[in-house]
């Protein structure tokens, strides 16, 4: 048997004006994963990671303690297909397009706007998870946005192509996003798409959620962890 770990990136820069990039805090985060896999003597076989700034960042400075230990960080291999969902097109295509059609979203996406600095993350959560719904039930229908059913593919090709390539008794780590490792936790235990929204709405920033796995089976063993972050000040999910 194998172990993949899916790890969040750290806390990005959320209402900034680049939000691709890691907060002070998420840059925290992902440093002390990369000091308690070096206090475990975590031996790490592979290392994959999306095109997003803030998932390469999270690679690299989670490497600098574990090498700062004496051990061996895998050069970090891109894989493409780990990005998150296509948020350019639902925020800037999908979304606009639904509210118009669609007065309850619409409220939502106004409410979004007018809320002030303490409710923020709130009102923005309430609005982004209408949406991902909305997104969902549409199926294929958004012809430039890319779509749930082709977003659940791109997932399985992944993970798919890890299990096919890997030997027994690997480690790999897989440095993507919350949406991508909500689809890989779908993919082990076949649930509903509500409920692969639901799992995605849980993941903290630098979570790790591993799975074991041979080349013809894949399944969960956990989900969400912080064991490098007891602290629960530095826990957060966007």
């Amino acid at each position: 048997m194998s172990v993949l770990t899916c790890v969040r990136h750290g806390q990005a820069s959320f209402e900034a004006d680049n939000y691709d990039q890691l907060s002070a805090l998420g840059e925290q985060q992902v440093r002390l994963l990369g000091d308690f896999w070096a206090q475990q003597r975590l031996v790490i076989d592979e290392v994959f990671v999306g095109p997003r700034v803030r998932q390469q960042r999270s690679a690299e400075l989670a490497g600098i303690g574990y090498q700062q230990a004496g051990l061996v960080w895998p050069e970090p291999i891109l894989i493409e297909g780990l990005d998150e969902y296509d948020l350019d097109g639902l925020v800037n295509r999908f979304a606009p397009r639904l509210a118009e059609r669609d007065s309850e979203f619409a409220r939502l996406v106004e409410s979004f706007r007018l809320s002030q600095k303490l409710d923020r993350l709130r009102s923005f959560q309430r609005m982004f998870e209408s949406l991902l719904r909305h997104w969902q039930i549409a199926g294929a229908a958004a012809a430039d946005v890319e779509s749930w059913p082709a977003f659940q593919s791109r997932v399985e090709r992944v993970i798919g192509g890890i299990q096919a390539q890997s030997p027994p008794g690997r480690r790999v780590v897989l440095f993507t996003s919350g949406g991508f490792i909500g689809g890989v936790a779908q993919l082990a235990l076949q649930v509903a798409d509500e409920q692969a929204l639901e799992l995605n709405w849980r993941i903290r920033n630098s979570s790790l959620t591993d799975f074991v796995f041979t080349h013809e089976r894949f399944t969960l063993d956990s989900f969400n962890t912080l064991p490098h972050l007891p602290d629960p000040a530095l826990w957060t999910y966007r």
